[in-house]
């Protein structure tokens, strides 16, 4: 059977030569494409693919909060982080909340083929000069199990809430009815702890990537109904 292998990345240039790595790595693997978290989700709905490539920042996701619904939702699936993070705190970080590895996108291409074997046959990967024996910062604030916990629906519509959408646009863009996001909504503010899509949005930005400067990037926009 074809290894079957999602690459979750909104960059087509690096999905091409992500794929060209795998094809030269493993043959002929069964590749699916996703450029966003939605897509990933439909993605795993219908497969169940040996190893997830994961770009950590895509639409609908924040910082490592797509990898926290990964391990949470999908813990028996291999995650290797794929990002242009290169920051020794973030590669811990990402080791610590549960991905197999962390491949920088400045790596050669024969570096991304060696890692991604590695991580197939059980192995974790990360870059060379990150020290395994030094201990690993880990998922272990509760808000980062409380975003695990969300279910997929719930965690989609959290990223939009991020993003500033209104339920009845969330409803349209879902093909769903209001009354259903409100209910997402209501179930989300209480596995997270919040009384209020601000402090839903706070919880979320914990998640996001620092900027160079030490600076948090910030696209969110929350908004009252």
């Amino acid at each position: 059977m074809d290894t079957q292998i999602i690459i979750a990345e909104d960059h087509p240039l690096f999905r091409t030569a992500l794929q060209s790595a795998l094809n030269q790595a493993l043959g002929t693997p069964k590749i699916t494409e996703t450029d966003s978290i939605a897509s990933l989700q439909n993605a795993l709905d219908t497969a169940s693919p040996d190893l997830v490539l994961l770009d950590l920042n895509m639409p609908g996701a924040h910082g490592f909060s797509g990898l926290l619904y990964m391990r949470g939702q999908h813990p028996n699936v291999p995650v290797v982080v794929i990002s242009a993070q290169e920051d020794e705190s973030v590669i811990r970080k990402a080791i610590g909340y549960g991905a197999a590895g962390f491949i920088p996108k400045s790596s050669s291409l024969d570096v991304i083929k060696n890692a991604v074997k590695d991580v197939l046959h059980g192995k974790n990967w990360i870059p060379s000069n990150i020290d395994m024996n030094v201990k690993m910062e880990g998922a272990d604030s509760e808000m980062e199990k409380r975003i695990a916990s969300l279910t997929p629906q719930q965690f989609r519509v959290l990223g939009m809430i991020s993003e500033g959408m209104l339920n009845k646009q969330i409803a349209y863009d879902l093909d769903v009815s209001e009354a259903t996001i409100k209910a997402h909504v209501t179930a989300i503010f209480r596995k997270l702890g919040v009384r209020n899509r601000t402090q839903a949005v706070i919880a979320l930005q914990q998640l996001e990537l620092e900027e160079p400067g030490g600076a948090k990037s910030d696209n969110s926009a929350p908004t009252s109904e």
